[in-house]
């Protein structure tokens, strides 16, 4: 859900970890979900006097308390039998955000973010791959300004709390419109309103995954000190990769959304491989699907690579257009991603072709 977080570098910055069979066979796809979604407008309609709905009204002030407070602790993804553990350390100075995660399972990692710019640290590599991260992992929720949020979801906020890592809170269902997207629960710190924990919830109403702080910190017991790297870096490598604007629309490309999700960005990368995979990013102000397009290496593609695969909320679809494959990726219902993807056009130019 919108648990997309650092653990998954594979989806670097998710708010979950790593994603077994998906990150082996799409790693590079996956490394590029994380990426590249703008730091979200917080509260834009109130600004414009405009009526908010409660709801949505309050999971504005649970983003803004993500990005504004300064807080640590340690949460758990749990996904069936899977548990991951990270400590997160967030503070905000003069210079803007702070943050610093590491993960306590597997092998080490760590995250060292400034604002819109994090580093992920691979100690076994020596190794600092440098990217631009959206705003939106755990602890935070919304993915653009969230106005189109009571569109695609009833926002419910509980009359009764209940107790995260000793802190009472305040339980919210965002239960989804149409079957295109997954239900959600949160439980929202009722004096700071700082999210605690994140439910991606099924059609009847099962727990699909979740993250949720064991124990946190929030106010002046948080110390810069606990920023900083567990190595010294000073002669690791730096990766960057170059990304580039692009309008797939202009290329040919008519890729169907459901009602509610919107384009936020499209980018290309050029990957170690010399492919050139362009990737367009849509959101409904909760999740965000990915559609990575690629060109077909006839030597070396395996047609095995086509067709759907899912782990937890996580779903992918593959599939083969002309001399491209298409990928659709992202924490919504399997046959939304097989929508997208099978009704995916490619109208090139005549220049094009």
């Amino acid at each position: 859900m919108m648990v997309v977080g650092h653990a998954a570098l594979g989806l670097g910055l998710v708010r979950r970890p790593c994603r077994g069979d998906i990150k082996k066979l799409y790693g590079m796809l996956t490394l590029a979900t994380a990426c590249m979604l703008a730091q979200p407008v917080l509260a834009a309609d109130a600004a414009q006097g405009a009526a908010v709905d409660p709801g949505v009204a309050l999971l504005q002030k649970v983003q803004a308390a993500a990005r504004e407070l300064d807080y640590s602790g340690i949460y758990i993804y749990q996904q069936g039998a899977t548990m991951v553990s990270s400590r997160i350390v967030h503070m905000v100075d003069g210079t803007g955000e702070r943050e610093r995660i590491e993960m306590l399972d597997g092998p080490p990692r760590e995250f060292i973010r400034h604002n819109d710019i994090t580093q992920c640290l691979v100690p076994e590599k020596k190794l600092i791959v440098m990217e631009h991260r959206r705003g939106d992992r755990f602890p935070g929720l919304i993915l653009g300004d969230g106005k189109n949020i009571s569109a695609n979801y009833i926002v419910r906020i509980a009359d009764l709390s209940t107790r995260i890592a000793g802190r009472e809170c305040t339980i919210v269902d965002l239960v989804p419109k149409d079957g295109h997207r997954h239900g959600h629960r949160i439980c929202a710190d009722t004096r700071t309103n700082l999210l605690l924990k994140a439910q991606t919830v099924g059609s009847d109403q099962s727990v699909i995954d979740q993250i949720s702080f064991a124990n946190i910190q929030v106010g002046n017991k948080v110390v810069s000190e606990d920023l900083a790297a567990s190595w010294n870096t000073r002669d690791w490598k730096v990766f960057e990769t170059p990304m580039s604007a692009v309008d797939l629309s202009k290329e040919g490309w008519r890729i169907p959304f459901p009602a509610g999700f919107q384009v936020m960005t499209q980018m290309s990368r050029s990957m170690k491989t010399g492919k050139q995979v362009s990737q367009l990013v849509a959101s409904d102000g909760i999740v965000a699907v990915s559609v990575f397009i690629e060109s077909f290496d006839a030597e070396h593609d395996s047609p095995l690579a086509k067709g759907a695969m899912q782990k937890g909320a996580m779903n992918v679809f593959r599939t083969r257009i002309g001399n491209f494959w298409l990928t659709a990726l992202g924490e919504v219902p399997p046959e939304t991603l097989r929508g997208i993807a099978e009704s995916t056009e490619y109208v090139p130019s005549a220049g094009q072709k």
